[in-house]
């Protein structure tokens, strides 16, 4: 194996861990966001709401992630002939795997902020109604907050998912850790040694976020 030519492409592969770290962090922001909008979709009293927050949930959790990015990269544009903006002077691509990846995430993220709103004790919204708070004032103040803190280590789990998840980018040309790999591999006429440096990376990257999780849930416990 020639893994001392690696040396010449450790550049390539930083741009790479960048990329694949920033694309991550941004669906987990956003995912967020859409995920509690759904879960308070979901325990909403409003049929309607509740059907679109179940069904959405429903499909993006029974469909592989993988198609759901072929069908947003290739068969959406087409269709309704259109092109993906180019946010912060980023591809068309990466725009694109970005909406994918935070749309894929919000549906497991919506499951977990519900489970933990439906966690907290109903003596919560009894005490915040007899105060005289409405309903979207008590979600907003009283058992959101509460509800965030018992998810937190769910969510910073659903981070690394993300990181690992973020390696099907490279089918629609993100330049993440796989796509340097395949570079590399080009190059070097042998997959052999940039797979495998790519999968320490990915290793790396994910080991060093559980150890950071479980200190995290640590001092929480405490």
């Amino acid at each position: 194996m020639r893994f001392g030519k690696l040396v010449h492409y450790y550049p390539l592969f930083l741009k790479g861990i960048g990329v694949t770290i920033y694309l991550s962090f941004i669906a987990l922001i956003l995912g967020f966001i859409v995920g509690l909008l759904f879960a308070l979709m979901r325990l909403s009293k409003h049929k309607i709401l509740r059907a679109i927050s179940q069904i959405y949930v429903e499909v993006i959790r029974d469909t592989p992630i993988v198609v759901q990015l072929m069908i947003a990269y290739f068969v959406l544009p087409k269709v309704f002939d259109f092109h993906y903006p180019d946010i912060f002077h980023m591809s068309e691509a990466f725009t694109c795997g970005a909406m994918v990846m935070f749309l894929n995430s919000g549906a497991y993220v919506a499951e977990i902020i519900r489970g933990g709103i439906q966690s907290i004790d109903k003596g919560q919204t009894e005490a915040s109604r007899s105060l005289g708070l409405g309903y979207w004032p008590t979600m907003r103040y009283v058992i959101i907050p509460q509800a965030i803190k018992n998810i937190l280590p769910a969510l910073a789990n659903e981070f690394i998912s993300l990181v690992k998840e973020s390696s099907i980018m490279y089918f629609i040309g993100i330049k993440d850790i796989m796509s340097m790999a395949n570079t590399v591999k080009n190059n070097m006429y042998s997959a052999t040694e940039p797979y495998l440096f790519a999968a320490l990376l990915y290793f790396v990257i994910t080991f060093t976020l559980s150890k950071l999780v479980g200190r995290f849930e640590k001092k929480l416990n405490v």
